[in-house]
């Protein structure tokens, strides 16, 4: 599988860095005093400063087994035993969920483990692993 690319919008790129690099451990790439590549778990996402006014906070959410999931968001998939690693993780570095670690369609086609949380920049993220990976795309 290719990697895809994301760039987002981020007001603070000091602290945005430090973020991706610190709390979720992403390896820094190529920058400028601008934007900053991450090898985001072996995808290409980039932050870009803008200014405070160019971001928008949005409130957007969608109901899904009865979590308000905010709208839009982007994340990874991860195999089951990383999930958990990381889940741990976040826990011990005191990050705020939004949706906190859990299983969703529990015993249903496509039961995931997810959690949703903020960037500094109120960028939505979920990480999500599947108990069955070859669930992931079906009804």
């Amino acid at each position: 599988m290719n990697p895809f690319h994301l760039a987002i919008p981020v007001e603070n790129l000091t602290i945005s860095r430090k973020f991706y690099k610190e709390i979720l451990e992403c390896k820094e790439g190529r920058s400028s005093k601008k934007w900053v590549d991450f090898n985001f778990f072996g995808h290409q996402l980039v932050i870009h400063q803008k200014p405070n006014t160019a971001i928008l906070n949005n409130q957007i959410s969608n109901l899904v087994d009865n979590q308000n999931i905010p709208i839009p968001h982007f994340g990874i998939v991860l195999d089951w035993n990383n999930w958990t690693e990381l889940s741990e993780k976040l826990k011990h570095k005191n990050i705020s969920f939004l949706i906190e670690p859990h299983i969703r369609f529990n015993g249903e086609v496509g039961e995931q483990a997810t959690m949703f949380f903020l960037d500094p920049d109120n960028n939505a993220l979920e990480f999500k692993a599947f108990k069955n990976i070859d669930q992931l795309f079906e009804k």
